[in-house]
């Protein structure tokens, strides 16, 4: 992601900096002393150097921008550290935010305003003028702040969806490989073992034809059981279970290659998590497999660890190894390339992840790598306590050090009044309003009340605490939070009406606009207009409250039109921005599950072309050969049947010749069918999704064309809708109706999508509200819709 120049903003704000102080005072002819222009040159410049450094130090950034501008306004006028002081401490607290935590942004956030409420009351005492001054920069600060945490938020969600998006893009061109492997693995086991031993078998019997004629009924019967189950076993390799039994798993791989090692003499131990096949796991396996054989080759005896914890957000590998025993010769220490660190970068990087790897203090070595989890989060190094501790500790002593406020020398009267000044309760109301907008998520109703109410406490606070400001400035505070309220009820409303499957987040399921009530919708359209018109009501009395106990010579009326007016234009903006910022989102959604789910299909079919290619060459070839085998050794003619298992090996074995070439890209691919299922499971859980299909012996294998292209199509939406949730897909058959069940779904995001497929084929779509889908085709389709679909 490219970023502006850090300097452009320092040097903005020196320049308004240099318009509101010494350039106003100039224009109206009172010149500034050459000390005071030099003091405030040298702060600015200080500022400016620290905030253009914000990005790397962000922390110690705010710091001296704070220090800088408190010890500046000693010395110099009113109004000359104002923009510095304000907003370029805002800038700061905004990057602190990005760049940092969010537990040191809103303990920078609290300290800055504790210490410059402390620094104010030490200095000038609280009076009412003072008092909003305070609170209106606490609340620049916090806007800051929030602003800046949902800044970080969203570039951390557009980073995974950036790296979900990667890892997608790869498992597209890796799985039509994978495909490839798997039958060229699974075909030379069948012509390894059961042609082979056929033809080993019947030339056996046809060279002792005349010693040990029994030797010929039992090739003859060994031809027959084996030539049928090679046509079983080639029917698996052709339509594979979608279940997970195929291959090796990778963790099952890992403990192989662990025990491969032990079995070279080294002390190995292991605790490894079961991993989704993928790019992850083939990392994973290409990081411990060279960890441990530079542990074999330049440690040999030393006692070595291997780690995998496969999580949410990160794969943890830890590869760690003791000295070498005393007297250990290390006879490959020579053998090395030296190319195995560039190579496990490689591999880390190309996953989405890191490695790094270094000498241990007793001795030994430690791979480590982080790898992505099964949420493609990016991934935060945990914060020790005792640096929580410190940074709170520091906090505090920052707060409540004296030394800045003795060194600010100011003469200025302080109010030594006994009256409890507007600023402190306008600053009990922004604390109350700040605690309704935290609970807004939880618990709406409870929030906007506590909200509607306290706006109608602001006149009361004015009229108590002797407020002699801007009339209409506390009543602004009290509507900014309200709008603050509306933008964000606005901006999760659209979501919940559109309903986005792949996206949605863990343990709630958006909503469609027929959603039924206690399923946990919310309020609909008709319930947020009436709290906007309350709020528009409550605000415009509050307003008009203030305005006529300070006194007018403005009509009644004219005060109360042009209040609600402008309280509802303000209201109405805010919702509008919220409204915007949902479609934004929503479009960005839309986009991503769109990329997303068009490289799913397009691995599928290229995958999915690779198998029907060898399968039409074992259709030709391998299994009309094999058939005409069984049919001459159950004829009982040996010699036929040693001629045509040669025939079936050798057309096995030129099928295999062929299958690592790949095949060209035909113009027209085959759309997959119920029997590609396995390749889409493969390739959802190799992006991370926890999916399981499971199919019955019921269904069968072959079904009308339609009703296998729509089921298959019915199947990748249904499980492509499910987010990070886990989903099950079950496949059933009862009577003459194919039903497809599949739970944890959000079905607002599938209804639409397939119910004119559904409809199309005379089936139904019927959805509960626990996220469970229910399909149901008839198998008899239309003969007009399947002709078409031939």
């Amino acid at each position: 992601m490219k970023r502006t120049d850090d300097r452009l903003v320092p040097v903005l704000l020196i320049c308004v900096q240099a318009v509101v102080w010494p350039g106003v005072p100039l224009v109206s002819g009172a010149v500034p002393p050459a000390s005071a222009l030099l003091a405030a040159a040298l702060v600015a410049a200080v500022a400016g150097v620290a905030l253009s450094l914000r990005r790397t130090r962000p922390v110690v950034a705010l710091v001296v921008v704070a220090a800088a501008c408190a010890l500046g306004a000693g010395p110099l006028p009113a109004g000359a550290m104002a923009v510095l002081g304000t907003a370029g401490a805002a800038v700061a607290v905004f990057t602190v935010a990005t760049e940092r935590d969010a537990f040191t942004a809103v303990l920078c956030v609290v300290a800055l305003a504790a210490w410059q409420l402390l620094q104010g009351i030490s200095l000038h005492g609280l009076s009412d003028r003072d008092g909003l001054d305070l609170v209106l920069t606490a609340v620049l600060y916090a806007a800051a702040c929030g602003t800046g945490l949902f800044v970080r938020r969203a570039r951390r969600t557009r980073q995974a969806s950036d790296l979900l998006l990667k890892r997608a893009e790869a498992e597209r061109h890796r799985l039509p490989a994978v495909e490839r492997r798997r039958m060229e693995r699974e075909l030379h086991d069948i012509s390894a073992h059961h042609l082979t031993a056929v033809v080993v078998t019947v030339g056996a019997a046809l060279g002792l034809r005349d010693r040990r004629p029994e030797l010929a009924d039992e090739a003859l019967e060994f031809a027959v059981e084996t030539g049928r189950e090679v046509t079983r076993a080639l029917g698996a390799v052709r339509a594979p279970a979608p279940s997970r039994v195929e291959v090796p798993s990778p963790e099952e791989r890992l403990r192989d290659l662990v025990a491969g090692f032990r079995r070279l003499d080294q002390r190995v131990d292991c605790e490894i998590d079961p991993l989704p096949d993928g790019a992850v796991a083939e990392a994973a396996y290409g990081i411990v497999r060279e960890a441990l054989t530079n542990v074999a080759r330049y440690a040999p005896g030393a006692r070595t660890r291997v780690l995998c914890r496969y999580g949410d957000t990160r794969t943890d590998i830890a590869v760690t190894s003791t000295a070498p025993p005393a007297g250990a010769v290390a006879h490959g220490a020579g053998l090395g390339g030296g190319r195995g660190q560039g190579f496990l970068r490689s591999r880390a990087r190309e996953a989405g992840g890191t490695v790094h790897s270094g000498p241990t203090a007793e001795g030994g070595w430690e791979v480590r790598a982080v790898l992505p989890g099964r949420t493609v989060t990016t991934v935060e190094p945990s914060t020790p306590r005792s640096y929580r501790v410190a940074q709170s500790v520091a906090a505090a002593g920052l707060v409540l050090q004296p030394l800045l406020p003795v060194l600010v020398i100011r003469a200025e009267d302080t109010s030594s009044g006994a009256q409890v000044s507007a600023g402190i309760f306008f600053a009990l109301l922004v604390a109350g309003q700040a605690v309704a907008l935290l609970w807004l998520r939880r618990a709406p109703r409870s929030a906007y009340g506590m909200l509607l109410g306290l706006a109608l406490l602001w006149p009361v606070a004015m009229a108590v605490g002797n407020y002699s400001g801007p009339a209409l400035l506390p009543a602004a505070l009290s509507l900014l939070a309200t709008c603050a309220a509306l933008a964000m009820a606005s901006a999760r409303t659209p979501s919940a009406r559109v309903g986005r499957g792949a996206t949605a987040r863990r343990g709630s399921a958006p909503a469609g606009p027929d959603q039924e009530p206690g399923t946990g919708a919310r309020p609909p359209g008709r319930a947020f207009a009436t709290t906007v018109l309350l709020a528009v009501l409550v605000h415009a009395t509050a307003a008009t409250t203030a305005v006529v106990s300070r006194g007018t010579e403005a009509p009644l009326w004219a005060v109360v039109a042009g209040v609600t007016v402008g309280v509802t234009l303000t209201a109405t903006a805010a919702h509008r921005a919220g409204t915007l910022r949902a479609r934004r989102r929503q479009a960005g959604h839309r986009a991503h599950d769109a990329r997303l789910a068009a490289w799913t299909e397009e691995a599928v079919r290229d995958a999915w072309t690779e198998r029907r290619r060898i399968a039409d060459g074992l259709e030709t070839a391998v299994f009309a050969r094999t058939a005409d085998m069984v049919t001459e050794a159950e004829a009982g003619r040996l010699d036929a049947t040693a001629t045509r298992a040669r025939e079936a090996l050798a057309a096995m074995r030129a099928l295999l010749d062929t299958v690592p070439q790949g095949g060209t890209a035909p113009e027209l691919r085959p759309q997959p069918t119920l029997q590609a299922l396995d390749l889409l499971a493969h390739h959802l859980r190799a992006t991370g999704r926890d999916i399981e299909i499971r199919m019955t012996d019921r269904v069968p294998r072959r079904l009308p064309t339609a009703v296998d292209l729509a089921a298959y199509h019915a199947a990748e939406t249904l499980l492509a809708a499910g987010g990070d949730e886990p989903a099950l897909l079950e496949l059933d058959v009862d009577t003459d109706t194919l039903m497809l069940t599949a739970t944890g779904v959000p079905r607002a995001a599938v209804r639409e999508w397939l119910t004119t497929r559904v409809a199309t084929l005379g089936g139904t779509l019927t959805a509960d509200p626990q996220g469970t889908v229910h399909l149901r085709l008839p198998l008899a389709a239309a003969p007009d819709e399947e002709e078409r679909h031939r």
